[in-house]
């Protein structure tokens, strides 16, 4: 498998079965559980167990692969993990790229899935290069969610541009939004920088824009769930909010994604399914009540930001700059 820069492994093949890092109980446990069936590891993709367009791809490829290992119906497996969530368009590319082979023969689905595995990892390297290209020494970078090894065959997207523009000698200091509700970046992106010693400092989602305001932040680089084909970003709920503070401030935005994650079909963010999760994870946190009892709350999962508001997306086959149907179509189609 190709080889990245980062100390763990989030997804792993091992023993004719999939291993998964449980990102629900980090930082404070360190639980990898094991899968032998689609159907669990759909419930694991649902239930956030893995999480990440990235890695939710990668994983449904190897729970397609167990049930060909079982001799299990593919078509029902095809649907019970198409079914676990549905905004991350990896998913489905995922999904789409093991039926399309038309086979059950598990040795071939496996290696298939080890393929889009050991891909994602050579495209994060490239979009890392890609990506950082465009940061200055001394850089103050803010991210949101999670978006590296956690989320992804290995390295990262948006963290992947930070790690290489790190060993490069660029980054002076990683700012993480905290990234309510489920914490990714409190819990996780904090947590993976530390593990690497790259500089971090954890910002709660609401103090972004002062820290903008005080000039502290060069660049916000985030990852994606769903690209369209004019540009248009779904990704994780805060995004949208940090691109219009960028904006406003004069700071750059980047999207780092591969191109699994663009969804040519859709012409503009208006048409992304857009995930909508219980109340509770809003209304409580860990178990413990934090709102009053009967009080309703919404939670989107993702928000989609305007492609007017990105200068830049990085991809393994290079930079976005500007995104809009010409440029998008450029270097998709390429």
């Amino acid at each position: 498998m190709t080889t990245y820069s980062s100390s763990f492994h989030a997804v792993e093949w091992r023993n004719q079965a999939l291993h998964l890092l449980d990102q629900r109980v980090l930082p404070h446990q360190h639980l990898i559980h094991e899968y032998t069936t689609a159907a669990d590891v759909a419930d694991a993709i649902r239930d956030m167990v893995v999480r990440g367009a990235p890695a939710i791809g990668i994983a449904a490829a190897y729970g397609y692969a167990l049930d060909a290992l079982a001799g299990r119906d593919l078509e029902a497996a095809y649907r019970v993990l198409a079914e676990s969530r549905p905004t991350a368009v990896n998913l489905f590319w995922a999904l789409e790229r093991m039926a399309s082979l038309g086979t059950s023969d598990a040795h071939t689905l496996v290696a298939e899935a080890k393929k889009i595995h050991d891909e994602d990892i050579s495209a994060n390297l490239a979009m890392g290069e890609y990506g950082a290209s465009l940061l200055s020494d001394g850089s103050r970078v803010y991210t949101h969610c999670n978006t590296g090894a956690l989320a992804t065959g290995g390295h990262g997207t948006a963290l992947g541009i930070i790690r290489t523009a790190m060993s490069d000698g660029k980054i002076e200091q990683v700012y993480a939004g905290e990234t309510r509700p489920w914490l990714q970046g409190a819990r996780l992106t904090a947590w993976e920088l530390m593990q690497d010693n790259i500089p971090v400092k954890l910002v709660c989602d609401g103090a972004a824009a002062q820290l903008f305001r005080q000039g502290k932040v060069d660049w916000v680089i985030v990852g994606a769930d769903r690209i369209t084909a004019n540009g248009d970003v779904a990704n994780k709920i805060g995004t949208y909010s940090l691109a219009v503070l960028a904006k406003h401030h004069g700071m750059k935005v980047m999207v780092a994604a591969p191109l699994s994650t663009f969804d040519m079909t859709l012409t503009s963010g208006n048409d992304i399914p857009i995930e909508q999760r219980s109340a509770s994870e809003v209304t409580s946190l860990n178990g413990q009540a934090i709102a009053p009892t009967g009080c309703d709350a919404i939670n989107p999962a993702f928000d989609v930001t305007p492609a007017e508001l990105i200068d830049a997306i990085a991809t393994e086959k290079g930079l976005i700059m500007k995104p809009s149907l010409e440029t998008v179509a450029l270097l998709v189609n390429s």
